[in-house]
């Protein structure tokens, strides 16, 4: 599970993922959390706000959005919130870093993991597009979640896809539909590409 993570450098994502636009005045938020507006990369490379918590385009109640923060990729092509995201609109979730919470003997501790350069990288997420019943658009998001990396696993069971820099335009290529080629993205990142501190 990936419930909360930041992004500390938001005016760096132009910079960083070329997106064709700049959205101006973003704060950095060391807490981003579930329901909130964060920035996102889609297809077509624009960067936009949408809110955290995938609804399906075809969902009936908007509230199934706080169940889908994250996606997991183990069967995301299976599943009907996901599969059809999958082949036509995933995005990238720009972040600085990502929690998660260990259960010990005294409570639970809160660690930060992060890149060791402390730089941006990228959520591999899908997003969809709701129509409510007056006809608003709201745009939401889901990070793709996969099995923890030896970095990850002695405070979590799961970790956020974090794509290879290399590998993030082919996730964003809009002509590309071939889901078991899109399924080989989705796996932790290598244990030393990141590092974890007691937050």
């Amino acid at each position: 599970m990936c419930g909360r993570y930041a992004l500390l450098n938001p005016n760096k994502i132009f910079d960083r993922f070329g997106t064709v636009n700049q959205l101006q005045q973003l704060m950095a938020n060391a807490d981003m959390r579930p329901t909130q507006l964060a920035p996102v990369v889609t297809m077509d490379r624009q960067a936009t706000l949408m809110r955290w918590g995938l609804i399906p385009s075809w969902a009936k109640d908007p509230a199934v959005g706080q169940k889908m923060i994250n996606a997991r990729a183990e069967g995301i092509d299976q599943k009907p919130s996901f599969r059809k995201p999958l082949r036509v609109s995933r995005c990238i979730i720009p972040a600085t870093g990502f929690y998660e919470w260990q259960a010990t003997a005294h409570g639970k501790v809160k660690y930060l993991f992060t890149r060791p350069d402390d730089e941006m990288f990228g959520f591999a997420g899908l997003c969809d597009t709701w129509i409510d019943p007056n006809g608003e658009r709201r745009e939401t998001f889901t990070i793709i979640t996969t099995a923890p990396n030896e970095i990850v696993a002695p405070v979590h069971d799961r970790m956020p896809v974090i794509l290879q820099q290399a590998d993030e335009a082919a996730w964003l290529d809009k002509d590309e539909d071939d889901v078991p080629y899109l399924l080989s993205f989705l796996k932790p990142l290598p244990a030393d590409e990141l590092v974890a501190q007691v937050a």
